[in-house]
């Protein structure tokens, strides 16, 4: 079985860097939003629809520690590089890089992406690397939550 053509999206930190330095060397606009991604969902695929209208679209995965600290040792119920495919097979997503910590601020310090983005059940000032988007010229912005759609709610559905 071959590999498939979307495999490339998912990238290591310095190579994803260096894409996006590239991209905003030619005046793109880096987007950058995070998650477990456990199962994906219509919601999700929402938005990251929306977040890709904005510009290059960057996904922080937690990897599979991350997300049991996170979400407690029953989770995550598909491991990081079955997460990872199944968003870079979205054409809303460019780069898919995974994180190690609980959340993804070290990523964001580094990444310094122009728009910074979190679901609406977040306010902006509270997401995590507002500060340091904000300080770096760029927008920290939420987009509609889609209500009833969420991994740990379809879990507990399905108990």
């Amino acid at each position: 079985m071959s590999t498939p053509s979307f495999i490339h999206k998912i990238k290591e930190l310095p190579e994803a860097l260096a894409i996006l330095n590239r991209i905003k060397d030619a005046g793109g606009t880096v987007v950058f939003t995070n998650g477990c991604f456990d199962i994906l969902h219509k919601g999700h695929v929402r938005y990251l629809d929306q977040a890709a209208e904005l510009g290059t679209l960057v996904v922080g995965v937690n990897s599979d520690e991350s997300v049991r600290r996170l979400k407690g040792n029953s989770r995550p119920l598909n491991n990081v590089n079955d997460r990872c495919e199944l968003l870079a097979a979205l054409s809303s997503t460019s780069l898919i890089v995974v994180f190690e910590e609980d959340t993804p601020l070290n990523l964001i310090e580094k990444l310094l992406p122009d728009i910074l983005l979190k679901g609406g059940d977040y306010k902006a000032e509270e997401i995590v690397g507002y500060k340091t988007v904000i300080e770096n010229g760029g927008d920290v912005l939420t987009l509609p939550f889609t209500k009833g759609y969420s991994s740990s709610a379809i879990i507990e559905k399905g108990k």
